[in-house]
């Protein structure tokens, strides 16, 4: 198991560790349970929670156990790590249907069917059968105020303010962690750095109630770009991991456009390539760059590992039309999918003669430079070049008859709609 660790290490996975020693010791003596959990926030992940869960599956791989825990209950709190502010608080409705498209998501990251399946949990069966009574005797008696105040987690929300429903999170996530020990035999949590102090929190909740144990913690380092620009968004927002929030297409065009200063870092982090692969990927990044062979590598093992073959074949088909210049060979919902974060337009007149599209839809701003965009060879119909100032669309130019992708210039596109 010190090979699993060095592994780790090698991929810039390991923050924090309790004791290492232990760690080692413990992983080299049994198949351990292991947790991770993730509070349904939304009814997706996305990729800023990967890491801890793809490290997860690394120990399942290694053939110890992931016990992958939904905070059905603690979402109905709030975690306030460094956080700047309360959450706004979700009704528990949308919690639990948050709680089924996480469960599904996680039915692609881990195995649930080999001899050391994924064990699956909503720490909500548990927290809600604890009265207020319980709560307060059980498990707030074991933990002091100034052991909380001290916590940066609190301490940087104390200016600002904390309500009490907040500031009780980290002992419910310590509840946690002493619920999966005696239930489920877990020994371990992993977590983002932000989770160190929750981690924690748990192990000394276990030795105050139950004595002294062989469980330990272990974090992972926040992600950051080379530009210290916040990994996981774009223009757009989230990448998330649900096909109809970010497509296959667009989650693959994330990774495909990583930096060469951060592509290999991300493909120690978010693939499973052995170590001479990344070695080889590296040195093309540093001797044939213009290749971007790590980044097409990157896209297609993050995109197959999460959406399988068949999204990434089609995420690459729709890429590979794009680069040419050939909408056409494109179904309509491929290109739909490929374009529906551009501009849209609706013309609604009678001529649809190209100069009165390009002008009513404001693709251009006046008739002469649409004329002018025409003949100077800018304007593209589905892909093709159009230099007819006397151009009219006709049904050939609307894809399944309802709209037409126009481009002006290099890579300004817009898709026009037509209501006759």
């Amino acid at each position: 198991m010190s090979e699993l660790l060095e592994d780790l290490k090698y991929r810039g996975i390991i923050y924090q560790m309790t004791d290492e020693e232990e760690i080692k010791e413990l992983l080299d003596n049994e198949q351990v349970s292991i947790y991770c959990g993730a509070d349904p926030t939304a009814d997706s992940l996305h990729i800023g929670h990967l890491v801890p869960f793809l490290t997860l599956r690394r120990f399942q791989d290694y053939g110890h156990r992931p016990v992958v825990l939904i905070g059905g209950g603690t979402g109905m709190i709030g975690d306030p790590s460094f956080k700047a502010e309360e959450r706004q608080l979700l009704t528990e409705e949308q919690i639990d249907r948050n709680v089924e498209g996480i469960k599904e998501q996680m039915g692609r990251v881990f195995n649930f069917e080999d001899e050391n399946s994924a064990v699956l949990v909503n720490n909500k069966d548990w927290l809600k059968e604890i009265s207020l009574i319980s709560f307060l005797r059980d498990y707030g008696k074991h933990v002091g105020l100034n052991y909380m105040l001290a916590k940066d987690a609190i301490q940087s929300r104390l200016e600002t303010g904390i309500s009490y429903t907040e500031f009780t999170y980290t002992i419910l996530q310590a509840i946690d962690f002493g619920h999966l020990n005696k239930h489920y035999d877990v020994k371990m949590q992993i977590g983002g750095s932000d989770q160190w102090g929750n981690i924690i929190s748990g192990l000394d909740l276990m030795r105050r109630m139950y004595g002294e144990n062989d469980a330990q913690g272990m974090t992972i380092p926040l992600i950051t770009k080379a530009d210290g620009k916040k990994f996981g968004k774009t223009e757009s927002g989230n990448i998330w991991l649900d096909p109809e929030k970010t497509s296959p297409y667009e989650f693959y065009q994330f990774w495909l456009n990583q930096s060469d200063a951060d592509v290999i870092k991300f493909i120690k982090l978010f693939t499973f390539l052995e170590r001479e692969e990344i070695e080889a990927l590296e040195k093309s990044v540093e001797e044939e760059p213009h290749l971007r062979k790590a980044q097409k590598t990157l896209a297609e093992e993050t995109t197959r590992f999460l959406h399988g073959e068949e999204a990434l074949e089609e995420a690459k088909r729709i890429t590979d039309a794009l680069f040419h210049g050939d909408i056409k060979s494109l179904t309509s919902a491929e290109v739909k999918n490929a374009f529906k974060d551009v501009p849209t337009a609706n013309f609604d007149g009678d001529d649809e003669n190209l100069v009165n599209v390009l002008v009513e839809t404001k693709i251009s701003p006046s008739r002469r430079q649409a004329r002018e965009d025409i003949t100077n060879g800018a304007i593209y119909l589905n892909g093709e070049r159009q230099q007819d100032v006397g151009h009219v669309i006709t049904e050939e130019d609307k894809l399944d008859g309802e709209f037409t992708v126009i481009r002006r210039g290099k890579k300004k596109y817009h898709m026009v709609t037509y209501s006759k």
